[in-house]
């Protein structure tokens, strides 16, 4: 057995520029749990998986982030709250992809650091 098979991932970072709004974003938008935090970081736990907001060390990591793709039950419900709270959505919930008698639902948001993620939510039909 190989000993350096990736296993699982550990954590993802998000980079951002002002760590207490995104706190706030993160926490009081989305609902995530804050584990802790620094005057650099944040670290938040989404149903195991750890999420990393911080502070660029090199200008070279001060680009956007990759896409996070929360998984939510009924998107159209989580959307519509989301637009309550003030986020700022790129684009309506819509159909992705059919794999049989299932659809995969995305919408796509801003957070307040200019980091595109996604809702997404899985439909049987």
């Amino acid at each position: 057995m190989e000993t350096n098979v990736i296993q699982k991932i550990g954590q993802i970072g998000v980079p951002v520029k002002n760590v207490e709004n995104a706190i706030e974003f993160y926490k009081e938008v989305l609902g995530l749990s804050l584990l802790f935090s620094t005057e650099r970081m944040a670290f938040f736990e989404c149903n195991g998986q750890r999420l990393l907001l911080s502070l660029p060390e090199k200008n070279e990591f001060a680009n956007s982030s990759s896409v996070i793709y929360f998984q939510v039950e009924d998107i159209k419900k989580t959307f519509e709250e989301l637009l309550e709270k003030g986020v700022s959505f790129i684009d309506q919930p819509h159909v992705v992809a059919k794999m049989g008698n299932t659809e995969t639902w995305m919408a796509f948001f801003k957070d307040t650091e200019g980091n595109t993620h996604a809702l997404m939510s899985e439909v049987q039909i």
